[in-house]
């Protein structure tokens, strides 16, 4: 089932003889369950692609849906709440509020939903990403990978249609690189949870089942890797 399409998907930057066309007539599908890497060089587009995915930005051209939902046809409001649904967005930097304890900051979508947060599922992912002994600290009392397992938890608490990965392990070693993978490789095989990481890393992107290569703003190759 295809749970992401892209259609002809551009984006400039500026105009006139300073514009930037960052991204240029990027067209593809993901069905529901793959594990999709995106790699480039730096300034190829593949950060820039993810904003688009994540509805963060809006292109210039082009249609994003997402779970059959044209997601740029929304306004803010609505893209923000579909967004905090349906997008499990992940980054380098971890983006956790400081004053926030580990559990605060996993349940903060349904929160800001004022959903009621299911016991058993939160249970299920701070089991699962080893946080049951850390869910009353701050994220400074965490280490770098314990504050990428608290933002992973948080992508997926509410159950999104897509989780998006943006360099997630380009901020710590490679002990806890390989830890990040393994865990979100076990979230896509054991729950079917669609995965993308937007990475530099070919290391990464091979446990992919399909890399995806930006170059210069357009797909360079899209190859499947393992079924």
């Amino acid at each position: 089932m295809e749970i992401l399409r892209i259609d002809h998907l551009s984006k400039i930057y500026g105009k006139g003889e300073s514009a930037v066309k960052a991204l240029d007539d990027v067209s593809f599908s993901v069905q529901k369950g793959e594990f999709v890497a995106i790699i480039g060089p730096s300034g190829s587009g593949k950060s820039t692609l993810m904003h688009m995915l994540g509805g963060v930005d809006r292109p210039t051209s082009g249609k994003v849906f997402v779970d059959h939902t044209d997601i740029y046809n929304l306004n803010e409001t609505q893209l923000a709440i579909f967004r905090r649904r349906q997008i499990g967005l992940i980054y380098q930097f971890y983006n956790l509020i400081p004053v926030l304890t580990v559990e605060e900051n996993i349940t903060l979508p349904l929160l800001l939903d004022e959903h009621k947060v299911d016991k058993k599922h939160l249970d299920d992912i701070v089991t699962t990403l080893h946080l049951q002994n850390r869910l009353n600290h701050l994220p400074n009392q965490l280490s770098g990978g314990q504050q990428q397992r608290v933002s992973i938890g948080r992508a997926l608490v509410s159950n999104p249609a897509i989780m998006l990965a943006d360099e997630p392990t380009g901020n710590l070693d490679s002990k806890n690189s390989g830890e990040i993978i393994d865990l979100f490789k076990m979230f896509n095989r054991t729950y079917n949870q669609t995965l993308i990481i937007i990475t530099h890393d070919e290391r990464i992107a091979l446990q992919a089942d399909r890399v995806i290569a930006i170059e210069d703003g357009r797909i360079a190759k899209d190859e499947v890797i393992r079924r």
